[in-house]
């Protein structure tokens, strides 16, 4: 079955970095396209960055020159390395795919900005 493993969330003072990974199995993985959502408490969960399976890259404006998306497809992960991070980037996230028309995603990571 597939099952998609973060890790990596944390807490960390503003300005400090972060790096989620998530370690996909069950799927095809170099022919899949990933993202990172995260949800913040009460807000809605959002898509923060996606990763085609060619390696194309997409952001929210929030994130934008901050974050990035990554993939290994020997490794079957996908990374999202968080720079400069900030308070309001609290929240819990998610890493998320589509196979065969199913959305699947992780258990989530909590991550911490503390000001």
């Amino acid at each position: 079955q597939v099952q998609l493993v973060e890790s990596g969330g944390g807490l960390v003072q503003s300005g400090g970095s972060l790096r989620l990974s998530c370690k996909a199995s069950g799927i095809w993985f170099r022919v899949t396209a990933m993202g990172w959502y995260r949800q913040g408490l009460g807000k809605q969960r959002e898509l923060v960055a996606v990763i085609a399976a060619r390696g194309n890259t997409n952001y929210i404006d929030a994130v934008k020159g901050r974050f990035t998306i990554s993939r290994d497809n020997d490794q079957n992960t996908v990374y999202l390395q968080m720079n400069s991070l900030k308070p309001e980037d609290t929240a819990v996230y998610y890493c998320a795919t589509n196979a065969s028309r199913v959305n699947y995603w992780g258990q989530g990571t909590q991550v911490t900005v503390s000001s």
